[in-house]
C-alpha cells in the first residue's frame, strides 16, 4: 500500500501543477481508499499543498499567466475574509458545513460541465 500511496502523491502532485484540482484528488483518495478521515485528510492536504504551490507559482510566473493586480486584491481581500469565515464556520454544526460544501461542489462540476471555456472558443 506504501507504493500506491507514492505513486498517488506523486501524481497528484503533478496534477496541482497544472492548477487541475491535484489536493482534490489527494482528499479523495486518502478519504475513500487510504482509510484517512477528513479532517487529517484536509491537513495532509494543506501540507501537501505547501510544497506543491511554489513550484506551480514559479512556472506561471515564468509563463506570464499571473495577473499581479488582480493576484493582490485577491489576497488582500481573502486573508481577512478568510478569518472572518473560519470564526463564523466554527459557531455552526459540522454537518452544515459539510452538506453545504458538497452543494458548492456539485454546483460548480456542473457549471463546469455546461460552460463552453474562452479558450476553446477561440480557436
Amino acid at each position: 500500500m506504501r507504493l500506491l500511496d507514492i505513486l498517488v502523491g506523486f501524481l497528484t502532485g503533478i496534477i496541482s501543477g497544472f492548477g487541475v484540482g491535484g489536493g482534490s484528488l489527494l482528499v479523495l483518495y486518502l478519504t475513500a481508499f487510504a482509510g484517512v478521515d477528513q479532517y487529517t485528510a484536509g491537513g495532509v492536504n494543506l501540507l501537501y499543498f505547501t510544497g506543491c504551490a511554489p513550484t506551480a507559482l514559479i512556472s506561471h510566473i515564468r509563463n506570464k499567466r499571473i495577473l499581479f493586480k488582480e493576484a493582490g486584491l485577491c489576497i488582500l481581500t481573502g486573508i481577512p475574509l478568510s478569518v472572518i469565515a473560519a470564526i463564523i464556520s466554527s459557531q455552526l454544526d459540522t454537518e452544515l458545513l459539510k452538506k453545504g460544501f458538497g452543494v458548492v461542489l456539485l454546483y460548480i462540476g456542473i457549471k463546469e460541465l455546461f460552460t463552453k471555456s474562452k479558450e476553446k472558443n477561440s480557436r
